[in-house]
């Protein structure tokens, strides 16, 4: 993701420093990014004590963070170790996995959130059934997603990893994009539409290299940096963001996110 929201995960190894500088640049650089697509979910559903939640992929877990804020009862499954580190350095419960299985999701919430893409093809089913499995009768699931193409100005900074990645199966952050992609997701899980809205959240950042480092951070670029290498990964994103560096040295783009909300009926 995301991810940037609805995005995936890495493909490199776990536990190296690596990693753990990637965790700490999205934590640091990437995640405020979506914190308008978090509070409209959160306001839109009236999120409060009376909510309890599971995050989904909840990564460092600000989305939870904003949530707990608010008087709600936060948990969040994350796979990425170093993620899931962070989020417990911020006082969340966080366990590992991401989807879970039944046997995982043992507790039923009012609300689950899926804000990252789930990883793999295929997996978004697999998650989005395991989100039915997790809520309880006249609760939610919130599924988000990269609004549409034109409407995202990092889509040419994004279209670097499909470039740089070849044929080695980089991912298309917009592939739920499309009208009627996240409802699909929802066939034969016992889910039914009930709302949604678009949300733009612009990615800002203080200079050329947060904007790198923080869009690395988001796991898009692994399979680019494992074909291309990843001094050259960045050398190319460095080009692709000059349109939206600003003469104060900032750099700044345009998106839009769009959420489904799906309630399962009592």
């Amino acid at each position: 993701m995301a991810s940037a929201g609805v995005i995936g995960t890495t493909a490199v190894p776990r536990g190296t420093g690596q990693d753990n500088a990637r965790a700490r640049d999205w934590a640091e650089i990437q995640e405020r990014m979506l914190v308008p697509l978090y509070e409209a979910v959160h306001d839109r559903l009236e999120v409060g004590p009376a909510t309890s939640v599971l995050g989904l992929g909840c990564r460092s877990g600000l989305a939870l963070l904003l949530a707990a804020g608010r008087g709600a009862q936060v948990t969040g499954l994350e796979r990425d170790g170093e993620l899931r580190a962070l989020a417990g350095g911020r006082g969340l419960r966080v366990g590992a996995g991401h989807p879970p299985t039944a046997d995982v999701a043992r507790s039923a919430y009012s609300l689950v959130t899926v804000f990252e893409q789930p990883p793999p093809a295929g997996e978004p089913r697999r998650t989005v059934a395991a989100a039915a499995r997790s809520v309880l009768p006249g609760g939610h699931v919130v599924l988000a997603a990269w609004g549409p193409r034109e409407r995202c100005e990092s889509a040419a900074v994004l279209d670097v990893a499909r470039r740089m990645a070849r044929r080695s199966g980089a991912r298309d952050p917009f592939e739920l994009s499309p009208p009627g992609a996240l409802e699909d997701l929802l066939a034969g899980t016992g889910l039914r539409p009930a709302g949604g809205g678009r949300v733009g959240c612009p990615f800002a950042y203080p200079d050329l290299d947060s904007a790198v480092r923080g869009l690395l951070s988001t796991g898009l670029y692994d399979a680019a940096a494992e074909f291309s290498g990843a001094p050259l990964v960045a050398k190319e994103l460095e080009e692709a963001l000059q349109p939206y560096l600003r003469a104060d040295g900032t750099v700044r783009m345009a998106n839009v996110f769009r959420y489904l909300i799906a309630e399962r009926p009592r």
